[in-house]
């Protein structure tokens, strides 16, 4: 890996993590047109790199994590169901991570349902993420687990289903940043175990590498979140919609075309 191919997927990460696009769809174009090898490094730094974009929460958000206990506690419930499934479905997630085919139709699908969710739900009252209920909390944490089929993507499933409990698209979408650091922490954690249980170490140069992955992720992700807030408080999710169907659409061309993708 080079230091452009690491800050360009640190880029993408910023940027996509937190929209309603599918990280995961994106890095696979971004691999793939780069032409890099699925190296185990490279299946790390991939995760790994989330540590920025959740350092990113961290500051944006800073004073909501001195509130209160209570705000922990809705985060550590919302996160079980996902967290119970991911440990008992690892093996089948894996499986599923092997099939870009997958992921390109799950992002058209995922774009279709966003073009319609604005009407769908369109009588919030909930405006602010703090005053979400424990059985809320937990409802929201059930549609995180679509997330765990590669191309749906996290941030959408979390924020469709705070909307489905009557939270506005802002504070929807609040509640689905702040959720995203137990599980990416956690996911990050696992990777560096995993890593380091089959005998790899870090060289100094792929230290390097992380420094400068997870710093560029930390700067993209602030911009991207404080974008998102603005536009999808003014305009919806439409216009994620389609962004996500042309990107499938773009991943069934390539293989069409003959690439051979991988997952990172």
């Amino acid at each position: 890996m080079t230091y452009f191919q690491a800050i360009v997927l640190a880029i993408i990460e910023g940027l996509t993590e937190f929209l309603p696009v599918s990280s995961t769809g994106h890095m696979i174009i971004g691999t793939a047109l780069m032409g890099m090898e699925p190296s185990p490094f490279v299946k790390l730094f991939t995760i790994v790199i989330q540590l920025g974009t959740i350092l990113s929460v961290l500051v944006l958000y800073y004073r909501r994590f001195f509130k209160s206990l209570d705000f922990y506690y809705k985060l550590v419930v919302a996160a079980i169901p996902a967290s119970i499934l991911g440990l008992i479905l690892n093996d089948f997630i894996d499986s599923l991570l092997e099939s870009p085919l997958m992921v390109a139709v799950m992002l058209v699908i995922g774009g279709i349902i966003l073009l319609f969710v604005d009407k769908w739900f369109n009588r919030p009252h909930v405006d602010n993420s703090d005053d979400i209920s424990y059985k809320q909390a937990f409802i929201i944490g059930w549609y995180q687990c679509l997330a765990l089929i590669p191309g749906t993507s996290r941030s959408a499933s979390t924020i469709v289903g705070g909307m489905t409990q009557s939270l506005t698209r802002k504070a929807a979408a609040e509640f689905s940043f702040f959720l995203a650091i137990p599980m990416m922490l956690g996911a990050s954690v696992v990777k560096l175990y995993k890593f380091f249980k089959e005998g790899h170490v870090f060289t100094g140069e792929e230290i390097n590498l992380l420094i400068v992955g997870n710093v560029v992720g930390f700067i993209v992700a602030i911009i991207a979140i404080k974008s998102f807030i603005s536009v999808l408080t003014k305009y919806g999710f439409k216009a994620f919609g389609w962004y996500r169907i042309i990107v499938g659409l773009v991943i069934i061309g390539l293989l069409l075309s003959g690439h051979s993708l991988e997952i990172v």
